[in-house]
């Protein structure tokens, strides 16, 4: 067991705040090899932006990315991977850098052929665009669409992104096949599709997850484990230095401690027998630790896509290289 989690759950009187517990750990979080390109790996292609219009939220309006890998063969059903605030997922020099490693797993058959989606929290036409130094809490509709336990940012995607997508790509209509994620806000937004519609997405990538009391995501465990058992998949991934609810007089708020409540989560949809992996780190709240495992956590969630054990399926044993 990691942590001693029934000490952690007490509301705690007012102490001394304990030091900084030394250099930013995030600078030992290295980009991975499958981040990098590879020589001879074919590269994916970028498509957009594009706007999509809200319904589930009225007057704003969500900007998007299609990834659509160079393997892609419109006559074959692809998998889908959809990244909330999809800016930071997408962006060429940022920390995760989806497009590279997508290209490298696609190409050595360890996911399966996938168009992924990158898409922005909503905004109203005067609002600015996310960026990576900017996520839009205080400028779009991120706070409201993410952390808000209802089924209305599920409507954008399963009611609103799903049918365009599908007039323009052949995607599987498989929820097994349909995976989503994000961090932070973006990562409790995608575990709220995935709960709210697992008769569409049964992946779910969540990095610092938003697990917290900012809208009353701290409720998730006990709604786990009171719940019914739905048929999702969840990878969870945050570290010892995320926000963890200790205030400046020194009075500590467990219900808003990130680390600690993803613990929760964890420790609840493994007592539900959910299939879930996690990984503790020592990052801040941020995207560091993706640099080095976003690959490893991509690989286990799409762990099960088909393959061929048959000794003479030479296709199967080569690299998947561009449709022809």
């Amino acid at each position: 067991m990691l942590l001693a989690t029934a000490a952690l759950a007490q509301t705690s009187k007012p102490a001394a705040r304990p030091p900084e517990p030394g250099p930013d750990p995030g600078i030992y979080y290295k980009l991975a090899p499958d981040a990098l390109p590879q020589e001879g790996v074919p590269k994916g292609e970028i498509r957009g932006p594009f706007t999509l219009p809200s319904q589930a939220y009225p007057g704003t309006q969500h900007t998007y990315w299609v990834y659509v890998p160079a393997q892609y063969d419109p006559a074959v059903a692809a998998s889908l991977m959809i990244y909330n605030d999809g800016q930071a997922f997408l962006a060429p020099e940022g920390d995760v850098r989806a497009p590279v490693v997508m290209d490298n797993l696609i190409y050595r058959r360890e996911i399966p052929v996938m168009i992924a989606v990158f898409i922005n929290p909503g905004r109203r036409p005067d609002q600015p665009e996310p960026t990576l130094s900017n996520w839009g809490d205080r400028d779009t509709n991120r706070p409201t669409e993410y952390n808000t336990l209802d089924d209305k940012y599920a409507r954008v995607i399963v009611d609103e992104l799903l049918p365009v997508l599908y007039k323009s790509y052949n995607i599987s209509k498989d929820p097994e096949r349909h995976g989503i994620g994000g961090s932070s806000s973006g990562a409790i937004a995608a575990f709220t599709v995935a709960w709210e519609r697992p008769d569409q997405f049964r992946k779910v990538l969540s990095n610092v997850g938003s697990f917290t009391n900012i809208r009353g995501g701290d409720a998730y465990p006990e709604i786990i484990r009171n719940g019914a058992k739905k048929p999702i998949r969840v990878f969870l991934v945050d570290g010892r230095n995320d926000n963890r609810g200790l205030q400046a007089d020194g009075t500590y708020d467990p219900r808003r401690d990130w680390f600690y409540q993803n613990v929760r989560m964890e420790e609840a949809l493994t007592a539900k027998g959910y299939d879930v992996n996690y990984s503790w780190g020592i990052q801040r709240h941020g995207q560091k630790m993706l640099q080095t495992v976003f690959p490893e956590m991509m690989r286990w969630l799409w762990r099960d896509h088909g393959v061929s054990t048959d000794v003479h399926d030479m296709v199967e044993r080569s690299l998947n290289g561009p449709r022809k």
